[in-house]
């Protein structure tokens, strides 16, 4: 299968700030894929180079085949490209923004009036499509921008943390609307702080840490390579009064909890057994907790796939 993003060794350095020293990164065309990384860790960076708005200063990388150095235009061709703003003209209507950019992107007027209509109904906006933007919400106007970068449609779908700033709602509203763009059969590269986000909608899952990918994996992977379930003996305020490793099997899920049930003899009234399962919280912690120099002992720990 064709990778839709293959980038070796790439490098990038602001000044005196060295942001990328090696970064690797393989996503198989189709799939989401979703970068972590505390902020700072250079994940804009990472997407501003691959949709070519900046250089690598060593390395290579190409997206949907075509060479992001080589071959800019090619690259801009078939990608769209969501920043951390929506990048939306709020003195416009919904559907004027979306005729618009639609005709500057070499659609005959009928056609450009069909395709908005079309997001408008997809990106459920019809709604609200002739009122100005101004007056609607901010998850509203990131659908919007979405729809706006989806106008022509895209081989790979970037998107720099989608979601920052919207309530719950409209952060899952988003998240339906990412779905149906991977389910059409475009792969799509987003970064995200949301670590929930990155479990609900990604394939697969890189940790940026130290200028390159400390961890990857698919969600489950992630999660048992920093440990297995616990079950815990819990106090009625809470506190965790005992935890003992288990391996989720039945009989090692009997053993510990004929342990806590010794321990629960001495224990205050009340108290109850819980089971702890890892969360993405716990890989990403691990992960961006420690020194850059333990990067290395990370990605053998977490089983990152290399590459020659």
């Amino acid at each position: 299968m064709m990778l839709a993003i293959d980038a070796r060794g790439i490098a990038r350095r602001f000044g005196a700030t060295e942001v990328l020293t090696g970064l690797d990164l393989a996503v198989e065309t189709g799939t989401v894929f979703a970068l972590l990384g505390p902020n700072g860790a250079g994940k804009t960076t990472t997407i501003d180079i691959l949709t070519t708005l900046v250089r690598p200063d060593a390395g290579t990388a190409s997206v949907a085949g075509v060479d992001v150095i080589a071959d800019p235009d090619g690259v801009r061709a078939r990608i769209s490209l969501t920043g951390q703003s929506a990048a939306v003209d709020e003195m416009l209507t919904g559907r004027e923004n979306l005729v618009m950019l639609a005709r500057l992107s070499g659609l005959g007027a009928r056609a450009a009036r069909d395709r908005a209509e079309e997001l408008l109904d997809r990106f459920d906006l019809a709604d609200a499509a002739g009122r100005r933007v101004a007056t609607w919400s901010g998850g509203m106007r990131r659908r919007l921008d979405l729809a706006l970068s989806l106008v022509v449609p895209a081989a790979v779908v970037f998107l720099d943390e989608p979601t920052t700033g919207l309530d719950t709602r409209s952060r899952q509203e988003l998240w339906r609307v990412i779905r149906e763009i991977a389910g059409d059969g475009a792969t799509v590269f987003l970064t995200t702080q949301y670590l929930e986000e990155a479990d609900r909608l990604a394939d697969r899952i890189a940790v940026l840490h130290g200028g390159r990918v400390a961890a990857e994996g698919t969600a489950s992977e992630l999660k048992a390579a920093v440990g297995g379930e616990a079950v815990r003996l819990v106090g009625p305020d809470d506190e965790v009064l005992a935890e003992l490793p288990t391996d989720g099997t039945v009989h090692g899920l009997r053993a510990a909890v004929d342990e806590l049930d010794r321990l629960a003899a001495s224990a205050v009234d009340g108290a109850r057994v819980d089971i702890r399962r890892p969360s993405l919280d716990d890989v990403f912690l691990a992960i961006t907790s420690g020194p850059a120099m333990s990067v290395r002992a990370d990605r053998d720990l977490i089983g990152t796939k290399g590459r020659p």
